[in-house]
């Protein structure tokens, strides 16, 4: 990010050389990455330390639900489902909180979305 005089930030401009990045192999990518001491690569440790985002098509067919099924049982977008199973973006904390408990215990989500419609 770029701060401007009056405070405001805009995007650096991008300056990747995208036909050198998609000619280099994995190994490549990663001595280049160790090489750069600015944005080493996480270690192992570091690694454990991130919280997983769950899955939503893992848990969805663990279900053994369509989207549409999934979107309207527990109350999500359909477009938001697709979304996120197609990787254009991420649930945010909230969602991400509701899918864990939807992986583990989705009767209770079910239930509770139930007793709320009747109220």
């Amino acid at each position: 990010m770029q701060v401007l005089p009056d405070g405001s930030t805009r995007p650096l401009k991008d300056r990747t050389d995208q036909k050198r990045l998609q000619a280099m192999t994995d190994a490549e990518a990663e001595a280049n990455a160790r090489r750069d001491p600015d944005n080493l690569p996480a270690t192992e440790e570091e690694l454990a330390e991130f919280e997983r985002v769950p899955d939503p098509k893992e848990i969805r067919k663990k279900l053994h639900m369509t989207q549409r099924q999934f979107a309207n049982a527990f109350r999500f977008s359909l477009g938001a489902v697709r979304d996120w199973e197609q990787g254009r973006k991420t649930p945010d904390p909230s969602t991400r909180t509701l899918l864990k408990v939807i992986a583990h215990r989705p009767e209770v989500v079910r239930e509770a979305l139930d007793i709320h419609q009747r109220h």
